[in-house]
C-alpha cells in the first residue's frame, strides 16, 4: 500500500451545525448493537499482509477504539440496511473503523512516531493461542488474495460498496471523511475487481467466529522451563519455612500428582472402542448413530486408529481442524464408538462417534502429513439427522456412509424436480461419487441432494459443507413431512439455490414452506411468498428467509433474511415480508404478504398504505423504503422481516 493513498493525517469528518451530533452513549449503543459487522469491516479493510492472527486481534482493537471521546457531529452517510439508516451513532463508528483501518495500512516513517493503529494492539491479547476466521471455500480464498493486491482504500470501496450496500456517492463521502487523498482513483480501482459481494458475509472474514491453534510450543516450552524452576525454587522454599512438622495435609479427592488418568488413557486405547454387531439396529429401539456396526477395510487396523485417537485428544499445529458452531472441540472422555475405518479417494478416513459428536480423521494414504479433524455435533439426532455421514469430498464430488437401515441411495437435481433421481452404489454402507452441490464458478445452474430410502419411506438430504447433511422438509410448521414427494419437489424447486446461505452454520434441517400467494397488479399472475428456516444443532442461530416467486421465474429471490428470530418456526409460524416489485407496465409496487392468521398490514415511511387482511399492494418509487407491521387476527403485532 502507498503512503499517498490515505491523507498523512486525515482530519475529522467536518460536520455544519445542521449535521446530527454523537455523544458517547449513543456511539456506544451503535458499536455494541453492529459490533460484529463493524469488527468484520475492519478486518476486510485491514492489508492482509499483518497475518490472520494479528488481523483478527487489530480489528477488533480498531472497532472497541471506534468511540468518540466526547460529542461530535457527523454528516449522515446512509447505512443502507436494516436498523442503521440514518444513525449518526454507526455513521460515526463506522468512520472511525475505515480510517484506523485505512492507517494501520500504510508503512512506518523512519523521522515521524507511529500512528496507535500502525502498532500490534495493547488489547486484546490472547496469550499462548493464535486466533483466525473458520476457513472457507476456494471461492473465498481466491476473494481474499485479490483484496491483498488492492491499494488499501480500493479495499475499503469494495467493502463499502458490498458489506454495507452504499452507494457509490455514499462511499465517496465515507473516504473522503477518512482521508483517502485521491477517492476517484481508489473507486476506479475497486471496479477492476469482480463484484462477488455475497461472499463478503462467509465466516472466512468473520473475526468474531474464530479457530485457535498453539504458538511456537518449542520456544515458548524453553522459556517456561526457565520460569517455572526459578517458581519452583522460591514455592518450596517458602513451604519448608512454613510447613508445620506432621508434613503436607492431605490432597483430599484429587489424584496423586503426575498419575494418569485411567478414563483419558482408557479413551485412546484402539482395542476399547465401541464395535456395534451388525445388526443390532434390527432389535433396537433406537435408530441413531449409537446403532451403526463398525464398517471399512481398516477396522482392524490399531496403528491407524491408535493415531485418530490420538490427534483427537491433542492435535497438532499441522492439523487443519474444524467444527460446526456450537461444537466443542476436545478429546473424548472415554472410549468412543468406531462407525469406519477405510481408504476412501486418496486418504485413510477414520469415523467415530462419542454419544455427543461425530468425529472424522482423515489423512494422505502415503503419510500422515496434512491431516484433518473435522467435529459435527449430532446430539438428539433422529431417524433422519442419522442417516447419513460424510465420508469424503473430492474435486466437486461427495462421498457418503449410510445408516444401516437405507436400503436405497440416489442423487437428484432438486432445481429439476421431473428429471427423477440417479441410483448410487452402496458398498459397505459408503456410496459411490456423487456431484456436490452448487454450479461451478459461483453461478448455481444445480443443486444434488441426497435420496434415501429405508422402511419408513424416502427423504432428502443436502450438503452443505459439514460432516452431517442436513434434513430438507416442507409445511406448515408443527406439521412438516419429508420433501421427497412430487408436489414437494416442485415447490423445492425454484428455492434450492437458496440453500447455500445456509451453509457451515451448523444447520441439522432446512423447512420450505408457501406462506402466502398474491395476485400481483397489472395482471401480471400470482406471486408465492416462501419461508425457509434453517434448524440447527445447538439450537441456537436458525436462518430465516423470506422468499418471492413470480411466475414464470426459474428462481425465488430473497428478500428478507434473519436470524435467532422465533419467526417461521413451530413456536411462531407467522412469517411478514415485502418487497418492491416492478410490473411488466413499468410500474413499481410495494407488495407484502403475511401468513395465515394475519389480520391487517400497513407500510410507513418512504411508502405509506395499509390493508385489512394478509396482503398489501401499494404503488411506489423505485428505491423507496417502507417499515411494515402487521396485526394478527389474536391482536398480537408482528413486525416485517429484514
Amino acid at each position: 500500500m502507498q503512503s499517498q493513498d490515505v491523507a498523512p493525517r486525515p482530519a475529522p469528518a467536518s460536520g455544519s451545525a445542521s449535521d446530527p451530533v454523537v455523544d458517547v452513549e449513543q456511539a456506544e449503543a451503535a458499536l455494541v448493537e453492529h459490533y460484529p459487522r463493524l469488527v468484520r469491516l475492519a478486518y476486510l479493510v485491514l492489508p492482509p499482509g499483518l497475518g490472520r492472527n494479528r488481523r483478527v486481534l487489530t480489528a477488533h482493537a480498531l472497532t472497541q477504539r471506534a468511540l468518540p471521546r466526547g460529542r461530535k457531529s457527523t454528516p449522515v452517510i446512509p447505512a443502507q440496511s436494516a436498523g442503521r439508516e440514518g444513525d449518526p451513532g454507526y455513521a460515526f463508528v463506522r468512520l472511525q473503523v475505515v480510517r484506523t483501518a485505512l492507517e494501520a495500512g500504510l508503512p512506518l516513517k523512519r523521522k515521524a512516531w507511529p500512528k496507535r493503529s500502525q502498532l500490534p494492539p495493547l488489547l486484546p491479547q490472547v496469550w499462548g493461542l493464535r486466533l483466525f476466521p473458520r476457513s472457507g471455500g476456494a471461492d473465498e480464498l481466491a476473494l481474499d488474495q485479490r483484496l491483498s493486491a488492492l491499494t488499501g482504500p480500493a479495499r475499503a470501496a469494495y467493502v463499502l460498496r458490498g458489506l454495507e450496500k452504499l452507494p457509490d456517492g455514499d462511499v465517496r463521502k465515507v473516504l473522503a471523511a477518512a482521508g483517502v487523498a485521491d477517492v476517484d482513483a481508489a473507486l476506479d480501482e475497486a471496479d477492476s475487481e469482480k463484484a462477488q459481494y455475497a461472499l463478503l458475509d462467509s465466516p472466512e472474514f468473520d473475526p468474531c467466529s474464530l479457530q485457535a491453534r498453539p504458538t511456537d510450543l518449542m520456544r515458548r516450552r524453553q522459556h517456561m522451563k526457565a520460569a517455572l524452576a526459578a517458581t519452583a525454587a522460591v514455592v518450596v522454599c517458602g513451604a519448608l519455612l512454613g510447613m508445620p512438622g506432621d508434613g503436607w495435609g492431605p490432597d483430599g479427592a484429587a489424584a496423586p500428582a503426575y498419575a494418569q488418568n485411567p478414563a483419558a488413557q482408557a479413551a485412546l486405547d484402539p482395542a476399547r472402542l465401541v464395535r456395534i454387531p451388525a445388526a443390532a439396529w434390527e432389535s433396537s429401539a433406537r435408530t441413531d448413530f449409537s446403532v451403526w456396526p463398525a464398517r471399512g477395510g481398516l477396522t482392524a487396523d490399531s496403528a491407524l486408529l491408535r493415531r485418530a485417537l490420538a490427534v483427537w485428544a491433542r492435535p497438532g499445529g499441522t492439523v487443519q481442524v474444524s467444527a460446526t458452531p456450537g461444537t466443542p472441540s476436545g478429546g473424548p472422555s472415554g472410549p468412543p464408538q468406531l462407525l469406519y475405518a477405510g481408504v476412501v479417494d486418496s486418504a485413510r478416513v477414520v469415523i467415530l462417534y462419542d454419544g455427543l459428536r461425530i468425529v472424522r480423521y482423515a489423512e494422505p494414504k502415503d503419510g500422515t502429513a496434512g491431516a484433518a479433524l473435522d467435529f459435527a455435533r449430532v446430539d438428539g439426532a433422529d431417524r433422519a439427522g442419522s442417516s447419513a455421514v460424510v465420508l469424503g469430498r473430492a474435486d466437486g464430488n461427495v462421498r457418503y456412509l449410510m445408516a444401516p437401515w437405507v436400503t436405497k441411495a440416489a442423487e437428484r437435481d432438486l432445481m429439476k424436480p421431473a428429471a427423477g433421481a440417479m441410483a448410487l452404489t452402496l458398498t459397505d454402507g459408503a456410496t459411490s461419487p456423487m456431484a456436490g452441490p452448487g454450479g461451478q464458478g459461483g453461478a448455481c445452474t444445480s443443486w444434488n441432494v441426497l435420496q434415501l430410502t429405508d422402511s419408513t419411506g424416502t427423504r432428502l438430504l443436502t450438503d452443505l459443507g459439514e460432516l452431517v447433511p442436513a434434513h430438507l422438509t416442507t409445511g406448515r410448521p408443527g406439521s412438516v413431512k419429508d420433501a421427497s414427494g412430487a408436489s414437494a419437489l416442485r415447490d423445492w424447486a425454484p428455492y434450492a439455490c437458496s440453500l447455500g446461505a445456509m451453509r457451515s452454520s451448523g444447520v441439522r434441517s432446512v423447512n420450505a414452506w408457501t406462506y402466502a400467494a398474491q395476485p400481483l397488479p397489472d395482471a401480471s399472475g400470482t406471486a408465492d411468498w416462501v419461508c425457509t428456516r434453517g434448524e440447527t444443532w445447538q439450537g441456537g442461530g436458525e436462518r430465516v428467509l423470506a422468499q418471492f416467486h413470480t411466475p414464470g421465474g426459474a428462481y425465488g429471490a430473497v428478500v428478507a433474511k434473519a436470524e435467532n428470530v422465533p419467526a417461521c418456526g413451530a413456536k411462531d409460524p407467522q412469517v411478514l415480508a415485502g418487497v418492491l416489485w416492478k410490473s411488466g407496465t413499468g410500474s413499481w409496487y410495494l407488495l407484502s404478504a403475511g401468513s395465515k392468521g394475519t389480520a391487517s398490514i400497513s407500510a410507513t415511511g418512504g411508502v405509506q398504505g395499509s390493508a385489512q387482511g394478509g396482503l398489501l399492494a401499494v404503488r411506489a418509487k423505485q428505491g423507496a423504503q417502507a417499515e411494515l407491521a402487521g396485526t394478527l387476527t389474536d391482536g398480537r403485532a408482528v413486525t416485517g422481516l429484514r
